[in-house]
């Protein structure tokens, strides 16, 4: 009986992992299969899963769509392919087409209609990307540009004279005119629980006494973290450590970065539940060695614990334009798509550790941690795995859509596709290093 809770916690990592992977999945492979379909290519079955199927059906365009036994991947077999994997032609099958039925088929079809075919999964990967981070966009809406409280966070003392409404004007004597001044002024912000705030209020401008605007509350925390790890949870107030009081949350980074990853003793406060008071809290963790993107490019390698600080009110939002969310979804997908590739160069320069790479069993505790922590968490974790996979589909290595594409670009220089022996020797070092990177990642999984 003792064993039941750990075999629960491993079936809800395989069924995030699994949920998430087959919508990814599902979308890639539908990017080839209506691109190739639009392009006159005809495709004979659409499989989500490998090995024996579990159920299928034949639609009027004689494609058989099909669920298989594992769950782990999908593919599109067009006519005349040899395999899943489109890596070669099917002799016998292609011998017995007409010269029109030929065109059909993916090794028949025009250079241009192939080559699209192969990009339009990366490129679907992208596009639901976008669209998840827009469509979150649109739910959540957008903070107007001026600090107006829109909500207040829990606190242990309260949020003092504060109330939804106001505006801020001033904090402690600093000048507060839009988010990029209050964001500059909590650094200097200066220490105790209670600071004097101006706002506008119902037209006048009042004094009042509120909370540090950058307490050390948990916003999130982040996947696979110390703080993950030690149970803390978003809402939970860290008043102190060691024994040593917490007003900011720039208390709690001094704090982890004094450490030096040695064990720190939290003091927490989390706010009530449903039917219970307020509880106190004392956890033990050691901060890990974390490499962040900047802003401006780069990372910055520290002891983190894993978790992110907020304001103490919550923005008054509007509503965000159609046009507005597609920019910020593309934004987003175009920010993971180059943080990727700054953290591939700075692995292989070892500016960063190897160990950022990470293998199916990393990928699928980050998934049951992202629904864990919620729904709008898990389908964003969704939307990042998706840019991730139509990045790495990309990479010009054969048997992946980006070798597949260097074939096209072969082609088209060449006046002809590579021959036979070349595309097998070249689609075997292929499989030989995606292998490796596979095994990999998984040994990071492992050991890191």
């Amino acid at each position: 009986m003792g064993l039941l809770p750990d075999f629960g916690n491993v079936l809800y990592t395989v069924a995030a992992f699994v949920i998430a992977l087959s919508v990814i999945v599902t979308v890639h492979e539908y990017g080839h299969y209506i691109v190739g379909r639009w392009s006159g290519i005809k495709a004979e079955v659409f499989s989500l899963g490998f090995g024996p199927k579990l159920f299928s059906r034949v639609d009027r365009h004689g494609t058989r769509w099909q669920v298989a036994l594992l769950p782990l991947g999908g593919y599109v077999k067009f006519l005349g392919d040899a395999n899943a994997a489109s890596a070669g032609v099917d002799d016998t099958a292609m011998a017995e087409l007409s010269e029109e039925e030929r065109r059909h088929t993916m090794h028949g079809a025009p250079l241009w209609a192939r080559a699209a075919t192969v990009a339009a999964g990366p490129v679907f990967n992208f596009i639901l990307s976008i669209v998840i981070f827009a469509g979150l966009m649109l739910w959540t809406g957008t903070a107007t540009d001026k600090p107006v409280i829109g909500g207040l966070v829990d606190l242990p003392g309260g949020t003092y004279e504060l109330r939804e409404g106001d505006e801020v004007l001033a904090i402690a004597g600093q000048q507060i005119a839009d988010y990029t001044a209050l964001g500059d002024a909590i650094e200097t912000m200066p220490e105790g629980e209670s600071l004097p705030w101006r706002v506008r209020r119902d037209g006048s401008e009042i004094e009042i006494a509120g909370p540090q605007p950058y307490p050390p509350r948990v916003a999130g925390v982040a996947m696979q973290s110390a703080a993950q790890e030690a149970g803390l949870q978003p809402g939970d107030v860290i008043t102190g450590a060691d024994g040593r009081p917490f007003h900011r949350f720039s208390d709690l980074q001094a704090a982890v970065k004094a450490a030096e990853g040695a064990p720190l003793t939290l003091d927490l406060w989390r706010p009530a539940g449903e039917g219970a008071g307020a509880d106190t809290l004392r956890v033990t963790l050691s901060p890990k060695v974390t490499d962040l993107p900047l802003p401006g490019g780069g990372f910055e390698t520290d002891y983190k614990i894993g978790v992110a600080g907020g304001f103490v009110f919550l923005p008054e939002t509007r509503p965000t334009g159609l046009g507005e969310a597609v920019l910020g979804g593309m934004r987003e997908t175009w920010g993971i798509v180059t943080s990727s590739l700054s953290a591939l160069g700075h692995m292989i320069t070892g500016a960063i550790s190897s160990c950022n790479l990470r293998g199916a069993i990393g990928i699928a505790e980050s998934s049951a941690a992202a629904a864990q922590s919620g729904a709008d968490n898990f389908i964003w974790f969704i939307a990042v795995l998706s840019t991730a996979v139509g990045f790495l589909n990309l990479f010009p290595i054969p048997v992946l859509d980006g070798g597949h594409l260097m074939f096209h670009v072969w082609e088209a220089a060449a006046g002809k596709p590579p021959s036979d022996r070349v595309m097998n020797v070249l689609m075997a070092i292929g499989l030989a290093l995606v292998l490796t990177l596979m095994l990999f990642g998984l040994s990071n999984d492992l050991f890191c």
